[in-house]
């Protein structure tokens, strides 16, 4: 197992039980013991026990999870930074509620994505259905009246038949699109390699823009919470959630403001990576001494901007697909049945 298998949801629910075992007194070798024997799953088990080695030998927290192959460098980071300033138990709170948020921005992503996807597929299935079907059906039958159909009519079904003659080609296509899918499922390398060029691409713009600032904000917000000054606050937030053009431009103009004695709302406004309301909120609180409580407000509404838009999104396309559809299919079968309504009243 690699740590990249480790879920946003399986570290958020693991830095809070360290938390709540730290504020109940519990030592950390002790408190991953009783998670070990409690825990039901065998990977999960193997992951802590990793941890339990080190961590009974004496070395501190971070250090464990450092020498422990499935844990992120980000988390290893956060919880060094919490045992230098003594705010370990704070920093694994903040944490948990990272890792939690950026869970429910990935489900939500998921959710957004899935179903007009699906509604797309069945449309098009639809559609391929009846001018690859059901239109040579309603040419005979109009051939057998001594008739034809509408041109648009004919169109499509020649249409249809084209796609019929290299259905073999499809088919090979559509095969290599699902062993790629696949391959991006099964093999995290590869389904790096994917979100890395898609990023790469669209990472810049629009709302895959706006969700990269959002995760930059979250890495940011919970550096600061930590006692981690915010030059390297940044230069952390760039190195966890970087590796695209556009974001690694971002981060990098938001980093020179900051060494040339910008304040940290400047910087990330200048940069793109705030909005005027969110900068003016930050540059609020670190005026009057809440830079954290700021930067965990901003976080937070970022994220809800984010399924806010993602949400108005969805509520567009759906309906848009639904119209789409029912007008092609509309237009299919009006070409075919006026014409075949018009010889039936004529032959009666």
């Amino acid at each position: 197992m690699k740590y990249k298998n480790l879920s946003n949801s399986y570290l958020s629910s693991f830095c809070l039980e360290l938390n709540i075992l730290l504020q109940a007194g519990v030592t950390l070798a002790d408190g991953v013991l009783m998670l070990w024997e409690d825990e039901p799953d065998t990977d999960g088990k193997t992951v802590l026990r990793s941890l339990l080695d080190t961590l009974e030998q004496g070395l501190p927290l971070s250090a464990s999870l450092r020498q422990s192959p499935y844990f992120p460098r980000y988390m290893v980071n956060m919880t060094e930074a919490g045992e230098k300033t003594g705010r370990l138990s704070e920093t694994l709170k903040a944490l948990a509620e990272h890792y939690e948020r950026q869970e429910r921005l990935a489900i939500t992503v998921k959710n957004a994505v899935l179903y007009p996807a699906i509604l797309l597929i069945m449309m098009v299935a639809v559609v391929l259905v009846l001018i690859i079907q059901v239109l040579p059906i309603f040419n005979d039958v109009f051939a057998r009246l001594g008739s034809q159909m509408s041109p648009l009519a004919l169109r499509l079904m020649q249409f249809g038949g084209w796609l019929s003659d290299i259905s073999t080609v499809i088919a090979v296509l559509f095969a290599l699109i699902i062993v790629a899918a696949l391959a991006a499922w099964l093999s995290p390398p590869v389904r790096a390699g994917f979100i890395r060029a898609f990023h790469n691409i669209w990472g810049g713009r629009g709302l895959t823009g706006s969700i990269a600032s959002t995760r930059f904000i979250s890495v940011v917000s919970l550096a600061i919470a930590s006692g981690i000054a915010a030059p390297e606050a940044v230069e952390l937030a760039s190195s966890v959630s970087g590796g695209t053009a556009a974001a690694d431009k971002k981060h990098q103009h938001c980093l020179s403001s900051l060494q040339e004695g910008r304040t940290l709302s400047e910087a990330m406004y200048s940069a793109g990576l705030l909005t005027a309301r969110n900068g003016r909120t930050l540059s609020l609180g670190d005026r009057n001494g809440m830079l954290d409580t700021a930067m965990a407000e901003i976080a937070a509404r970022s994220e809800r901007d984010i399924e806010d838009e993602i949400d108005r999104i969805v509520s567009k396309v759906e309906p848009t697909l639904v119209v789409i559809a029912s007008v092609i299919v509309s237009v299919i079968l009006l070409s075919v049945m006026l014409p075949l309504m018009g010889i039936m009243t004529t032959i009666g």
